[in-house]
């Protein structure tokens, strides 16, 4: 088994940042593909952005290009999301999940049923 927690969340005005932290525990050897998804009520969940097992590979959502930045740190089991010129649409829940199926080591999963492990989530919330 694989734990996730998020940390990094809060309220932040539009047009500051954030910068979210995802840390991985547990069978870590299992740990591949790493990405953030986001929800609000009413909405499916949406892939904001993910990177591929040795960080080479990432993708991002048409949303978020140019302001979100999705890196890991391998030696710490850890993912983190900078998140800038963050907008009033950004509000959602953000939740770490990790692919434990090796394909390789570029492979970018994007399909939620890819990931096997999931985060509770943590709010972002920016106000206008």
């Amino acid at each position: 088994q694989v734990q996730l927690v998020e940390s990094g969340g809060g309220l932040v005005q539009a047009g500051g940042s954030l910068r979210l932290s995802c840390v991985a525990s547990g069978r870590t050897f299992n740990i591949y593909a790493m990405g953030w998804f986001r929800q609000t009520p009413g909405k499916e969940r949406e892939l904001v952005s993910a990177v591929s097992w040795n960080g080479h590979s990432t993708y991002y959502a048409d949303s978020v290009k140019g302001r979100f930045t999705i890196s890991r740190d391998n030696a710490k089991n850890t993912v983190y999301l900078q998140m800038n010129s963050l907008k009033p649409e950004d509000t959602a829940v953000y939740t770490c999940a990790v692919d434990s199926s090796l394909r390789s080591s570029t492979y970018i999963p994007l399909n939620g049923h890819e990931y096997d492990y999931w985060g509770q989530g943590t709010q972002v919330t920016v106000s206008s």
